[in-house]
């Protein structure tokens, strides 16, 4: 079952344009560690210092997080991004702190669902 995750975390101000270059250069090992952890359909989005990050779980969320948790490559990666965002990991998951989901399309009958 997919599941949907989306996290939050802090910009650092004047850091806009070098997060984005690190996204645009994204390490290959990176890409290989998100897609074994079922990650899929992954966007970040910012609005002022806000970033706001979505993925959809192939293999769950519980799984996804496992993987990320585990990974040298993901350590690796949180330490280098420490100078341009601020992100609390949630310490249970050792992943990106979840957001509760409020609301979804999915909940309405009758709403057209994805095939």
């Amino acid at each position: 079952m997919t599941e949907k995750y989306a996290w939050k975390a802090l910009l650092i101000e004047g850091q806009l344009e070098e997060y984005k270059k690190r996204h645009r250069e994204i390490w290959p090992e990176m890409v290989e560690v998100l897609q074994e952890a079922g990650i899929r359909n992954y966007s970040i989005w910012i609005s002022g210092n806000e970033i706001f990050g979505y993925y959809e779980c192939e293999k769950g969320a519980e799984f996804a997080a496992a993987v990320q948790k585990n990974s040298p490559v993901v350590d690796r990666w949180n330490e280098v991004m420490k100078d341009v965002m601020f992100m609390e990991m949630d310490p249970l998951t050792g992943a990106q702190p979840k957001l509760e989901r409020v609301w979804d399309s999915a909940f309405v009958d009758g709403w057209e669902k994805p095939e």
